[in-house]
C-alpha cells in the first residue's frame, strides 16, 4: 500500500501499524509526535494504529527554543 509521508511517498505492507513504521525510520524517540491525516495520534496509539492506503503522515520533531 502506498502511503504519503511527509509529503513523500512510501510504500508498506499491508497492516503496517503507525507504530511499526516509526521503528523502522528509527523515528520511535522520545521528542517526536505524528498528525495521521491531519490529526495528532497519541504515543499510546501508535502501535495499534492500523495504515490504510492513501494515508498522510505528518513527523514533527520538538525543538527547544527561547
Amino acid at each position: 500500500m502506498r502511503i504519503v509521508l511527509n509529503d513523500e511517498a512510501l510504500d508498506l505492507a499491508e497492516g503496517t501499524t503507525l507504530g511499526q513504521l516509526l521503528v523502522e525510520l528509527e523515528q520511535d524517540k522520545p521528542g517526536v509526535a505524528v498528525a495521521l491525516n491531519q490529526q495528532v495520534v497519541a504515543r499510546s496509539q501508535w502501535g495499534v494504529q492500523p495504515l490504510t492506503p492513501n494515508d498522510n503522515i505528518t513527523l514533527f520533531h520538538a525543538i527547544a527554543g527561547g
